[in-house]
């Protein structure tokens, strides 16, 4: 799949390498309980490309267009963790640093939102981040995702004590 701007598709081996770098940047990885490590890294491509093989859809890696520059992942990814709006298929998105303020998450998100509905016929697409994430929440709003502050929740998968805990739901439901 492509943008104006990007190229969406599978992973490649030598997507990895700076992808770990990227999992491994603490700014980056500011709103997850953890930075990962290489081998975690690793077996999260993996997991997203068996996705792709039991979906057909997953978090395609990003790339810009004529340079070939890996800069992250954006798409649609199948949630599963204990909360009251699961099992849901989620948007969203993981960028180098070098990569923000470019307009590139939002570039991709609309093209995995619109294959999510129009592709793979999804009914609803969600979207959740921590509270203070702000730079993603901004995202979700520009999809024209919405938040009803009663479906907000702690999330199961973060460490109890975190103050990553509080997460908020956005919801978005193709154009009729």
């Amino acid at each position: 799949m492509d943008t104006e701007r990007l190229v969406m598709r599978r992973w490649r081996e030598a997507d990895r390498e700076p992808f770990a770098a990227m999992n491994a940047d603490p700014e980056v990885m500011r709103y997850f309980p953890a930075v990962m490590t290489r081998r975690q890294s690793d077996l999260l491509v993996d997991r997203i490309e068996e996705g792709f093989e039991t979906r057909g859809y997953g978090l395609w890696a990003l790339e810009v267009r004529g340079s070939g520059e890996f800069i992250g992942f954006t798409g649609l990814a199948f949630q599963t963790f204990e909360a009251p709006f699961t099992p849901a298929v989620e948007v969203g998105w993981r960028l180098r640093r070098t990569a923000w303020g470019h307009g590139y998450a939002i570039e991709a998100a609309r093209r995995a939102v619109r294959y999510g509905f129009e592709e793979a016929g999804l009914a609803e697409i969600v979207s959740i981040t921590t509270v203070g994430n702000t730079r993603s929440r901004s995202v979700m709003e520009r999809l024209g995702m919405t938040r009803d502050p009663a479906d907000d929740f702690d999330h199961p998968d973060v460490p109890a004590g975190s103050p990553l805990v509080p997460h908020v739901l956005y919801r978005l439901r193709p154009a009729r």
